[in-house]
């Protein structure tokens, strides 16, 4: 049976994921920080519909001790992993005059430097068994959908694509990179925007709405399936298709 080890993976994208792969026979190593309670309840959901087991982590993606930790509870745990989605992150959205230096560092420490360092760590076992796959979280806000208000958060997932390419020229085709990059999704945070921001948000998406998070949990568990073995170094943007 294989592993997979998703970050933020008790809430939004990241649990939808879980069940996707868990459908689909992985085991899970899914990380989570300060809310037990939803990860325990995530547990008990995928384990009384799935044979699969679920390893849960509290760790902060900013603390690179933390990383090492989640790593190496992860192979004590199942002495592989197979796929990795970097999807913990974080969104800070306040007016642009009020950014700081703080918050804009955070923002970059769990939104790309935990993904490369986990990525770094795992990825290196993934080389020398000559298998594996990376799958980056990224956002459309990191290609073309900017926002001031989050020009931290842009600016992460930017790097976030960036980094995907290196990495899969890093790994010479021996351990498989890839990135999704969802435009407006239905998450719990999404749910807290301004209901005419949204609306607006809404009609310039050719679909007329914010996209479910199963619909990105399938595409990335698309991606670490062998349908997709010559998929390597892409972006794939999810976003129901955007008025240009």
């Amino acid at each position: 049976m294989k592993t997979v080890l998703i970050t933020g993976g008790t809430r939004g994208i990241g649990k939808a994921t879980a069940h996707v792969f868990a459908f689909h026979h992985y085991n899970l190593v899914l990380t989570y920080q300060k809310d037990k309670k939803s990860a325990e309840q995530t547990k008990e959901e995928i384990e009384k519909k799935y044979p699969v087991r679920v390893c849960l982590i509290e760790g902060n993606m900013a603390r690179e001790e933390d990383i090492e930790m989640i790593v190496n509870e992860s192979y004590q745990q199942f002495g592989t992993i197979d796929c990795l989605v970097n999807n913990a992150a974080i969104a800070l959205d306040t007016t642009f005059d009020d950014k700081n230096k703080t918050n804009f560092l955070t923002t970059l420490d769990i939104n790309l430097v935990g993904p490369f360092l986990l990525s770094r760590l795992i990825g290196n076992h993934m080389q020398e068994e000559n298998k594996g796959v990376i799958i980056n979280i990224a956002s459309t806000n990191g290609i073309d959908t900017t926002y001031p208000e989050s020009v931290d958060y842009d600016a992460s997932k930017a790097g976030l694509i960036s980094l995907t390419h290196n990495l899969a020229n890093y790994y010479d085709g021996k351990v498989r990179v890839n990135a999704v990059a969802p435009g407006w999704v239905k998450t719990e945070m999404n749910a807290l925007l301004d209901s005419d921001f949204i609306q607006e948000e809404e009609t310039k998406i050719l679909l007329k709405r914010f996209a479910e998070p199963k619909e990105i949990a399938e595409v990335i568990y698309f991606l670490a399936s062998d349908d997709a073995s010559y998929i390597n170094d892409a972006v794939i943007r999810v976003d129901g298709g955007v008025k240009r």
